[in-house]
């Protein structure tokens, strides 16, 4: 009965995680259009933050708790399902153009920020706290590099108007947080105990079911923006989504509680380093990524995720 229960919390979770960083990503974006920054801007920066907010949630909770296993777990195994299964899946719905400036600026960066964290795991085996202090730094550098870089570049029909005010935009920033809040905790605190329940790792755990649990804000947000013809901002998403989990979530994580990497999680950030190499690969040939591509993306996901589990 207490599974059953378990299984019903973690649900409800992931419910409050989505739904959370959905109303919290409107209030956002309102906020930038107010502003008026680009819709590519907006999917780097405030979407891709508040896509990651339930992955940034869920992390915090989980080293509060003790458990990096799960929080390095969901972090890797999230930007594996971007790259693969949201590009993917977009991808086969239709042909997706990339924007040069992602190619030549986000991409690159996204693979420096994997490598590093690869480089890091390799020679210490850990994140302490002055490589989280280093991490932060440099997503702080990312994120007003690329709005100082967009206020130069960007044209009139890269602006989007603002639907809400500010003080609705802002009241929606509140209650999307609390949503996320609540939500992580919920879907932390079930994961474990079925993980536990089922013999099955921490890591496993944050591989799979949590880290496409939080994933899915960036699934949807992508979809909908596709079906709106906004090609920059879905793969926008995506990169930040990955520089956002990668320098931002580990960094204020390992702030808090450095954290140990196991042997078998360094593998898996070589592989979403390959996996990041191979998307930038299918976006430079021909400044797009079409169905045949996406396809590839979305097999290689189902590969992967059918060795992490015979794997445990």
């Amino acid at each position: 009965m207490e599974i059953i229960i378990q299984i019903i919390l973690l649900l409800i979770g992931f419910v409050l995680l989505i739904k959370g960083a959905d109303i919290f990503v409107d209030g956002a974006s309102n906020i930038a259009y107010h502003f008026k920054i680009s819709t590519v801007v907006v999917g780097l920066t405030i979407v891709a933050f508040g896509t990651s907010a339930p992955e940034a949630a869920v992390s915090i909770t989980s080293a509060l708790a003790g458990n990096s296993s799960l929080y390095m777990g969901n972090i890797i195994g999230s930007n594996i399902f971007n790259i693969l299964a949201v590009i993917g899946i977009c991808a086969l719905i239709a042909n997706m153009s990339v924007d040069k400036i992602l190619i030549k600026r986000d991409f690159p960066f996204t693979l420096i920020s994997s490598l590093g964290l690869l480089l890091t795991a390799c020679l210490f085996r850990e994140i302490n706290r002055l490589f989280g202090l280093i991490f932060l730094i440099l997503v702080i550098v990312y994120v007003y590099y690329t709005v100082k870089q967009s206020k130069n570049d960007q044209s009139s029909d890269d602006i989007v108007e603002a639907k809400l005010s500010v003080a609705k935009a802002i009241l929606f920033i509140v209650i999307g947080l609390i949503g996320v809040i609540i939500g992580s905790d919920l879907v932390v605190n079930s994961s474990s105990f079925i993980a536990s329940q089922f013999g099955l790792s921490d890591a496993l755990i944050g591989l799979t079911i949590v880290a496409i649990g939080t994933s899915l804000p960036e699934l949807v947000t992508s979809i909908t923006a596709l079906k709106k013809g906004k090609h920059g901002m879905v793969i926008g998403n995506v990169l930040g989504s990955c520089i956002f989990n990668i320098l931002f979530i580990t960094g204020i994580t390992s702030v808090i509680l450095p954290t140990h990497i196991e042997t078998k999680m360094i593998f898996d950030i070589f592989i979403m380093s390959l996996i990041i190499i191979l998307g930038s690969i299918f976006a430079t040939t021909k400044e797009e990524i079409d169905r045949k591509e996406g396809l590839v993306l979305v097999i290689l996901f189902i590969i992967y995720m059918v060795y992490i589990i015979i794997r445990n």
